[in-house]
């Protein structure tokens, strides 16, 4: 399932029973302080959640796999790479290997 920023701000306008459209202003901030901060190579740090850092990839050689023989030259490059927080990896860990949550009323694995 793929949730998207309109999914975001219809739950968070539920929830909270705020309008809607200041629920949209807010969440568009926060992704566009986001994006500003990344851009400028800073770290996003949301403790519980995880964080967002800007890494550079050194250069290497790629290989064609069918073309085994040409080398291909990869340039060094910036990534914005995620590492989620103890709550967050704790949460994805609970998920069965189909990617959805066990039913309540199933045994939990031990």
């Amino acid at each position: 399932m793929t949730v998207t920023k309109r999914d975001l701000v219809l739950s968070i306008t539920k929830k909270l029973g705020h309008p809607q459209l200041l629920v949209q202003d807010v969440v568009q901030a926060v992704f566009d302080r986001m994006f500003e901060a990344l851009a400028r190579g800073d770290k996003i740090e949301l403790r519980g959640f995880g964080v967002f850092e800007v890494k550079v990839r050194k250069a290497r050689v790629g290989r064609n796999p069918h073309q085994p023989e040409k080398d291909i030259p990869i340039p060094a490059r910036a990534v914005v790479r995620f590492k989620p927080g103890k709550d967050l990896r704790e949460a994805v860990l609970k998920l069965t290997p189909s990617g959805t949550n066990p039913p309540s009323d199933a045994p939990s694995a031990a």
